[in-house]
């Protein structure tokens, strides 16, 4: 699970060799995928009938897989991206989580039935569209969207695919109504795009808040212990040399007074620092590192008084962990089983009340709190750093599996909800007021996702992972842990928010507390926010007169 400096060689670009040194993992994931658009093809001509439109349906096919293609190399790379960057899981890793729980959201809880968009950004019901009209305009917001999801993708810019489906759906209706002489500016809901642009301010920001406040706590209850024993080794290692006792208690208890007039040299640390030297092996003591200086800051202790204080708080650290660790898990457990229900299992019909609902995440609290603790005693025999940065780890994988799940259950929506839309019309030659979503489909858009992810989503993993500031198991928790929990107020409150602006903000409240926040690279992100609608709707338009003139 955790991994090492040499262990990120392979993530980072390799030229060694045809496909670099992960030669077997391109062919599979290809191979893979190759597979899944054959054998999703075929299904297709048979879903439909043999007089459809051939030409039509595989452009279709293209259109959809190729958009969640897009969202797996955006949206699903945006979600794993604070757990590659902070080592929990490795790219390879990543792939894995993905192809089970994203697969698996979006066949268990990716809906049943998806409506037609008619009148939800776009007022189609008032063009009197005729049924290839009306799936060429889906086709085309599904191009738009993807194309600008690619480009965005390549540029390392995490962006909303909600957004950029709207905006495709925005431009090639637009465009349609203007030709056609059937509507126009006036069929988009204006107040639906006012709360896409609310959404660029109030999504990051609740999501900075949260993380902030989130990840502040947990340094100051659970990290600074740890670090601060760490410090205090006596050559800034966690090492076993400072943990025998004093020989004589009486010197013990004047060293132990002693250290408490020193107190005060050792809090000088940074939390920046506390957080670093909490999850690494070792403290960096290269001249003028912070390592160094905490080193300097307590050279005046003794060594009884340093073994002293490190007994001190080496205790503190285990007692934080056993202690404080299980209820923030336990809350955490609660929350993402929360999002699960409401952002993903309500599409599969769970008629679940409201009482037998909070019973359920009671109860898993309960056995979360129960088996922390017991994992956190366990830890007791490794080193601080060590048992921090494990404890953390699988806190945050448990965080990105339920992030993956979510996802696939919702939006997976963006890119099988239009194409399903099309299909049904190729199938009945007429628009209906919703259509079923096939098995099928939802395994062929699940495989497309986690191939999006493989093979375009390592520049965004390196953006959310590193780029807008560095990523450690504990911070990577805070991150997403605070950016579901924003996720299920919005979904409960009804407010307009992306979940992909909250994540980013909640990297952005870690920077904040670390001091550490890129904000030079957040600012083409925030602009690549703005032109993500108009982008998209501009080259639907473009994409639905090409396809009006063939078709």
């Amino acid at each position: 699970m955790a991994r090492t400096s040499a262990q990120d060689s392979t993530d980072a670009p390799v030229t060694q060799g045809f496909l670099g040194l992960d030669r077997s993992w391109h062919v599979g994931a290809g191979l893979l995928t190759l597979a899944t658009v054959v054998a999703f093809t075929i299904w297709a001509f048979t879903h439909t009938g043999t007089d459809v439109n051939a030409f039509l349906l595989i452009l279709a096919i293209a259109f959809g897989l190729f958009m969640a293609f897009n969202i797996g190399g955006n949206d699903v790379a945006n979600s794993f991206g604070t757990s590659v960057g902070a080592g929990t899981l490795t790219m390879k890793q990543a792939l894995v989580v993905a192809a089970v729980f994203e697969v698996s959201g979006a066949v268990l809880a990716g809906g049943s039935v998806t409506e037609t968009v008619r009148s939800g950004i776009v007022d189609l019901e008032g063009m009197s569209l005729d049924p290839l009209a009306f799936a060429l305009i889906m086709m085309s917001a599904l191009l738009g969207a993807a194309v600008w999801l690619l480009l965005a993708t390549r540029m390392g810019w995490p962006v909303s695919t909600t957004h950029a489906i709207i905006g495709g759906i925005v431009g090639a209706a637009v465009t349609t109504g203007l030709v056609t002489g059937t509507g126009g500016f006036a069929m988009v809901h204006w107040g639906e795009i006012g709360k896409i642009a609310v959404s660029w301010i109030l999504s990051p920001l609740l999501g900075g808040i949260a993380s902030f406040l989130l990840f502040g706590a947990i340094k100051r209850r659970i990290l600074a212990p740890a670090a601060r024993a760490i410090a205090l080794g006596s050559r800034g290692y966690d090492d076993a040399e400072d943990d025998d006792d004093v020989d004589d208690d009486d010197e013990e208890d004047d060293a132990d007074e002693s250290w408490q007039r020193h107190v005060p040299a050792s809090e000088r640390m940074t939390e920046l620092q506390q957080s670093a030297f909490a999850e690494s092996a070792a403290l960096d003591l290269t001249p003028g590192g912070p390592g160094a200086e905490l080193i300097e800051a307590s050279a005046d202790l003794t060594k009884k008084e340093r073994k002293a204080a490190r007994k001190v708080e080496r205790k503190a650290a285990y007692h934080a962990l056993e202690k404080r660790v299980p209820p923030l898990a336990a809350g955490a457990a609660m929350v993402l089983a929360a999002m699960l229900v409401f952002k993903g299992l309500d599409n599969v019909g769970l008629n679940i009340s409201v009482g037998g609902g909070v019973l359920m995440l009671v109860m898993l609290a309960l056995g979360v709190w129960m088996a922390t603790t017991i994992f956190a005693r366990a830890l007791k025999k490794q080193s601080i750093s060590r048992a921090t940065f494990i404890m953390f780890s699988w806190m945050q994988v448990f965080t990105a599996c339920a992030f993956a799940f979510s996802h696939g259950a919702n939006d997976i929506a963006n890119a099988i909800g239009p194409f399903v839309a099309v299909l049904d019309v190729l199938k009945t030659g007429q628009i209906g007021a919703e259509a079923a979503v096939p098995t099928a489909a939802l395994i062929a858009f699940g495989v497309a996702l986690v191939s999006g992810l493989w093979f375009v989503g390592r520049k965004v993993i390196h953006t959310v992972g590193t780029g807008l500031t560095a990523m450690h198991p504990s911070s990577g928790f805070a991150a997403e842990l605070a950016a579901a929990t924003i996720v299920l107020l919005a979904s409960v409150l009804g407010l307009p928010v992306s979940s992909t602006h909250i994540l980013i903000g909640a990297v952005l409240g870690v920077g904040i507390v670390n001091h550490a926040a890129n904000w030079r690279l957040m600012r083409p992100i925030f602009l690549a926010w703005i032109i993500t609608l108009p982008a998209a709707a501009g080259i639907g338009a473009a994409g639905v007169l090409v396809l009006r003139a063939i078709f």
